[in-house]
């Protein structure tokens, strides 16, 4: 469905979108507390749209969302990967979790295997980080990886900071990926 890898790392796995995601993603656009970070909680609509242009993406530009999945179990717990919609100022790392999922370092996890699949493969680094500035969880998980805050912006209408992350080969995101990933 999509021209997506698939990386490993010791608990997940990241793939594709498939169409048996589009449930998980559609329960937290339209009903999860952790929207109102991310503009709002969406309708099904919203969910629909959101998701066909997630797949569409990879087609464009050969990157995307992965859909994070647990590696013993198969359930999806999110979305991490490199988006770069109209208007982005760069590619953007980013993360979302579904309703359940936070608070297991999953996001860290897959971020530190996107940053070095993104760096080594696409050459895009180092990326940013787009985070409306009450998302205080989504900033600690870009501080924890290393992220620094370069400037204050308004991207796509929305109050923003803009982290600069490390570039994939920085000795400490090389440390980083080697415990994500083995």
């Amino acid at each position: 469905m999509t021209p997506a890898p698939t990386l490993t790392t010791s608990r997940l796995v990241l793939r594709g979108p498939q169409k048996r995601d589009l449930a998980p993603f559609t329960a937290w656009t339209t009903r999860s507390e952790r929207m109102k970070a991310v503009g709002g909680v969406g309708t099904e609509r919203d969910a629909w749209r959101g998701f066909i242009a997630g797949i569409g993406h990879w087609h464009w530009h050969g990157y995307g969302f992965f859909t994070v999945t647990e590696r013993d179990s198969g359930i999806a717990t999110g979305r991490v990967g490199i988006i770069n919609h109209i208007e982005w100022p760069q590619p953007e790392m980013a993360w979302h979790m579904f309703d359940g999922f936070e608070g297991r370092s999953y996001a860290y996890e897959a971020a530190c295997a996107v940053r070095e699949w993104a760096g080594r493969t696409l050459g895009l680094e180092p990326l940013i980080s787009l985070i409306a500035p009450q998302n205080t969880r989504s900033i600690a998980l870009a501080t924890r990886l290393g992220a620094v805050e370069e400037r204050r912006d308004v991207v796509d209408g929305e109050d923003c900071i803009v982290f600069r992350h490390l570039s994939h080969d920085d000795r400490r995101a090389v440390t980083q990926a080697a415990g994500a990933i083995a």
